[in-house]
């Protein structure tokens, strides 16, 4: 929608007779004013008379841009001046949401800015809505990073996130009769202020060609990489501050660009097309975050995004170290630390073994040195059919010397398992980098753990799971290399930002020192038990909720009631996260009420809220069963208000800002042994919601610090999932056949009752819920759950007890900050004292 303009004048403000962009010292509103005025004028040519929210935003948003930009070129001279050990961050995704309102918080702005916006006329909340989300990313990976990024800020930590610019963030989704359509996401439409172009910044990137071989002048054999194909690597900044402490840094993101614009010989002979194909394909590599990867030409354009941003990265890399140090690499490891973010970028691994071998000229055994030290491979899954692997065939094709390298890394690290493990073939076809299946297969995991001195889990039952079923072998090997190192969220974004009002009541309650030492939060639990402080607690949870309700009536024309329990879901959408657990419930729940029964049970609004993958048929039903099954009950006169079910689509960051504080229940209900970690689990608990979750990734430790009796923990544990899966006895047909009101949940759905007589519709869910090699343990773990959610509803009914239970998981969170997690990589992996 555009921006409506707006009549309202400004004060009486002389105009600037040029850029107004020094903010030595203290600032007064004039200064602001007169600087947003600015802008306005020389930046966007807008009459500030008539400016409306997308041009103050724009105005506003170049205002903080001129504090960060200041802040980052002293942080970079300092960097500099006192030679500190770098920190390069790898990712594919960079899931940043919105940036105005984490600036104006981090450079102890906001109330100023707000102030300044009303002289003028405007709201500051309203004003931000204007920004885009740059969805960058799909999940907690991305959104990990982000956070990792605010915390090395933060931290002073001398840090560089490197990753992709899309053109398309993760798609825009609609619903349509309650299936997910997906809509381009065309996040730069109106242009962004928040990046820097740095076209000096401007790297070839080659695929394709041939190895070429020769012998040097000292008899050395050598090897070219030579009639490749190019792609231009181009990067943009986008500034991060640390909170109020003047240190600035920086994710530089990559974009695509033709190595050159124009075929003029086919423009001139009338080919059109041809004229500019070139162009199309090239700058394709960074159109699309996650181009769908069930085709081969997907396959191989994600499989370029991830060499494409490596190549420029490490270019980028050994220009800033070559500057102080030339070609003498003999300090390049005391002064450079690369962290791989997942498997996605570990094509760095041969990447800058050829740069070594290849253009610097030093021996196998110094490069690989050099390479091992260099890098750190976090791992960020448990399950074996998501760990990534590269068809041979694409990778020769795609990236000839690199497939070289990796192979003569495995022929070396066989060589070492060989004499080890003598006469264990199976040990060595299972560890090799090479997958000899009927496809051969380049395994990116074994490729990253042997090319790095670090192998970190993301959660304490993860990094066990590494460690004893899907890297022991390696970890026999390498015992040193396997470490944990639990993920965390910024509290600055997810508290401070998010939940203006829990967090004004926890700083005046106990003080500001939280916002950056978050196990300051452990004073609250004094209060926990002061019934004044409850009510308070209760109140700021309630005025969430209203603006929640608010938005779900707006998008969804649903009307919830805010005194309702708010059970919430909002994730990726994706089998082992087990939407299809929630649903279950909420069905039996619904045929309860239909027959009069659980009338003492408190009203529940039960919100979903996420994205499947566009070729991930099996999630995308699922979204349609959650819609479904909403569209029935919130019509259904029999139940009134005692039960609603919304799924708000599109869900990102700026929405999740939105759920996350009006929570009362965090579902965290993922198969044991299947979540990495999780990220959402701490967010929401860091908000006051209390967790219905399993012993699943970092719940475990949520529920160590919390308290199990401040949580609700149901099902199997990661150990008693994989005896079951061995047990013949207990299958999802005798759950089905056992239990009377299962076998009605899941018949209603086979009879069409939430899909309008179509009895097909949901027939694939139906099968997989019955399936005796059901991954996921639905039916398995379902009786559980549904017991563990009558124990939620007599608590919620406890006000006192729950706002209790409530305070305490707040004060109880202070480990799960990224600042943590980030100290401990600094101090333990990278090399660097915080």
């Amino acid at each position: 929608m555009p921006s409506k303009e707006r009549d309202i004048p400004l004060r009486d403000h002389p105009a600037p007779t040029g850029p107004y962009c020094s903010f030595g010292g203290s600032l007064g509103d004039d200064d602001l004013l007169k600087t947003i005025h600015h802008h306005l004028l020389s930046f966007l040519g807008r009459d500030p008379m008539r400016a409306g929210n997308r041009e103050i935003y724009k105005a506003l948003a170049y205002t903080v841009r001129d504090f960060l930009i200041e802040r980052w070129v002293k942080t970079q001279k300092d960097f500099y001046a006192h030679n500190r050990k770098r920190v390069y961050y790898l990712s594919l995704e960079f899931l940043i949401g919105r940036s105005l309102g984490n600036s104006l918080i981090n450079l102890g702005l906001y109330d100023k800015v707000a102030g300044v916006l009303e002289q003028m006329g405007y709201d500051l909340d309203e004003v931000r809505e204007e920004e885009e989300d740059a969805a960058l990313g799909n999940g907690g990976l991305g959104r990990l990073a982000a956070c990792f990024m605010d915390s090395m800020a933060t931290l002073g930590i001398p840090a560089y996130g490197y990753g992709i610019r899309y053109e398309y963030g993760l798609f825009y989704q609609r619903l349509l009769d309650g299936f997910q359509v997906e809509h381009p996401d065309n996040w730069l439409r109106y242009g962004t202020p928040w990046e820097y172009d740095r076209p000096w910044n401007l790297y070839p990137v080659k695929f394709h060609g041939r190895v070429h071989r020769y012998h040097d002048a000292e008899g050395k054999l050598r090897h070219e990489w030579v009639d490749t194909s190019e792609v231009m690597a181009m990067a943009n900044d986008i500034l991060v501050p640390g909170f109020r402490n003047d240190s600035v840094i920086n994710m530089r993101l990559w974009s695509a660009k033709a190595s050159r614009e124009l075929d003029l010989i086919s423009f001139n002979r009338g080919d059109y097309v041809a004229a500019v194909q070139s162009v199309v394909e090239s700058e394709t590599i960074s159109k699309v975050l996650y181009p769908s990867d069930d085709i081969r030409e997907g396959q191989e354009l994600r499989f370029k995004q991830q060499y494409f941003f490596v190549a420029a990265t490490f270019q980028d890399i050994l220009r800033r170290y070559k500057k102080q140090h030339g070609t003498d690499f003999g300090r390049f490891t005391a002064e450079i630390a690369v962290q791989l973010n997942d498997t996605h970028p570990a094509i760095a691994i041969p990447e800058l073994m050829r740069l070594l071998l290849d253009e610097e000229g030093m021996t196998w055994e110094d490069a690989w040195g050099i390479c091992v030290q260099t890098f750190g491979y976090t791992n960020h899954t448990l399950m074996p059919e998501a760990l990534e692997t590269w068809a041979v065939d694409l990778f020769h094709r795609v990236l000839p010397r690199h497939l070289e390298i990796v192979y003569e890394i495995n022929r070396r690290f066989l060589e070492e398992v060989a004499a080890l493990y003598p006469g264990d073939e199976e040990r060595l076809r299972r560890m090799s980098m090479i997958d000899e299946g009927p496809v051969k297969k380049v395994r990116m995991a074994h490729l990253a753990i042997v090319g790095s001195h670090s192998t970190n889990g993301v959660a304490k039952l993860h990094t066990h799971l590494q460690k004893t079923r899907i890297f022991n072998e390696f970890y026999e090997i390498y015992p040193q290399r396997f470490n944990n190192k639990t993920n965390g969220v910024t509290q600055r974004r997810w508290l401070l930002k998010s939940n203006p009002g829990l967090a004004a009541l926890i700083t005046e309650s106990i003080g500001g020192d939280w916002v950056t030492k978050l196990e300051f939060l452990r004073n609250l639990e004094s209060l926990a038990g002061n019934r004044s402080f409850q009510r308070r607690w209760l109140a700021v949870k309630r005025q969430n909720k209203q603006r929640l309700a608010a938005l779900i009536k707006s998008d969804c024309g649903v009307a919830v009631d805010p005194d309702s329990l708010f059970d919430v879901q909002v994730k990726r959408m994706h089998e082992y996260k087990r939407q299809l657990l929630n649903i279950l419930h909420i069905i039996i729940h619904y045929q309860r009420l239909v027959r009069g029964e659980r009338q003492e049970a408190p009203a529940r609004t039960v919100v979903f809220a996420g994205k499947a993958a566009p070729s991930y048929a099996q999630a995308k039903l699922i979204i349609k069963l959650i819609n479904s099954v909403g569209e029935t009950i919130n019509r259904d006169p029999r139940v009134a208000d005692r039960l609603k079910v919304i799924f708000i689509p599109n869900y990102g960051v700026s929405l999740a800002e939105k759920i996350i504080p009006a929570a009362d229940l965090s579902e965290q209900i993922s198969t044991a042994g299947t979540e990495a970690s999780g990220t959402g689990n701490m967010k929401f608990a860091l908000n006051g919601a209390l967790t219905i979750g399993t012993m699943d990734g970092a719940n475990v430790e949520m529920c160590d610090e919390i308290g199990r009796e401040n949580m609700f923990i149901f099902g199997m544990d990661a150990d008693q999932v994989e005896a079951v899966r061995r047990d013949p006895l207990r299958t999802p047909e005798t759950v089905y056949q056992n239990n009377q009101e299962v076998r009605a949940a899941v018949d209603a759905i086979t009879a069409g009752e939430f899909s309008r007589g179509d009895t097909a519709l949901f027939t694939p869910i139906v099968r997989a819920l019955l399936s005796p090699d059901d991954p996921y343990l639905f039916l398995l773990d379902l009786e559980d759950y549904l017991r563990c959610q009558e124990e939620v509803d007599r608590e919620f009914l406890n006000r006192t007890g729950w706002a209790r239970k409530s305070i305490l998981n707040v004060a109880r969170m202070g480990k799960f900050s990224t600042d943590r997690t980030i100290r401990e990589y600094a101090e333990e992996i990278w090399g660097i004292k915080v």
